[in-house]
């Protein structure tokens, strides 16, 4: 059996899409493109698909994740593109691995999230950025199946910035951008989190709900905090084992 590992996206209107709507829209593109899948055993077989955190629904993202497990060997490549061809615009199959290493879950340590606050003046979301950075500790709540549940969303936060918006984006008054990067722990902290926690620092409240697009999530690079893609380790596996065999191959006696 072979496995693939996939990264999609959730753009414009689909961000409002929620992940049981995905896993259906998925496993509709899987018949549709004739996807050898493997499946479950049991009175109830399923396809074997694993899904890695995935973002909350009205969230976008250009790095969502997933595992596909096949019946029979197939080109990733050529894979990718019949799924994105048989999925809506705007969940875009846009890149595919086979996967070659383990602990796959265990790469995706943090996110990067991009915060568009509509009607927020630059000087005003920096003054919050830097109230919320100085405090040791920040409270907030969110309400959970158990009830309300408190939580720090100070310590999970690695970095928050504070940017103009681009002079040609649609619309106008003002328009800050927030760039964060979030450790993934338990609680898990949101980008709807620390906006919470800029209102309780700093009385920051955004006239109109944020947009929020994560934009990558993956490896956690302690000294720089940037988050690296999680499936370079498979790419560089099939890179070697592909120069390995193409060796092997010229090698007199070696198999073609």
């Amino acid at each position: 059996m072979q496995r693939i590992r996939l990264r999609y996206t959730k753009r414009g209107r689909l961000r409002f899409t929620s992940h049981r709507d995905f896993q259906r829209a998925f496993e509709r593109a899987l018949r549709r493109a004739e996807v050898p899948m493997a499946y479950s055993a049991g009175f109830t077989p399923h396809p074997k698909v694993s899904y890695a955190n995935a973002a909350p629904t009205g969230t976008g993202s250009e790095a969502e994740y997933l595992e596909i497990q096949l019946a029979e060997v197939r080109d990733p490549a050529r894979l990718r593109e019949l799924l994105d061809e048989s999925l809506p615009a705007g969940l875009d199959v846009v890149d595919a691995v086979e996967a070659r290493t383990t602990s796959f879950a265990d790469r995706l340590e943090a996110s990067v999230w991009e915060l568009l606050l509509e009607g927020v003046p630059l000087a005003e979301a920096e003054k919050a950025v830097a109230a919320f950075l100085a405090a040791e500790s920040v409270q907030v709540e969110r309400r959970t199946k158990n009830g309300l549940r408190s939580f720090d969303a100070r310590g999970a936060v690695l970095r928050l910035e504070a940017t103009a918006a681009p002079a040609d984006r649609p619309g106008d008054g003002p328009c800050a951008i927030l760039r964060l990067v979030v450790r993934h722990e338990t609680p898990a902290v949101r980008p709807d989190d620390v906006l919470s926690g800029l209102r309780a620092v700093a009385d920051l409240a955004p006239p109109v709900p944020a947009a929020v697009t994560r934009l990558a999530q993956g490896l956690l690079d302690e000294e720089s905090g940037m988050v690296t893609d999680p499936l370079a380790p498979d790419r560089d596996a099939t890179a070697a084992a592909t120069s390995t065999a193409a060796g092997a191959a010229t090698v007199p006696g070696g198999s073609a």
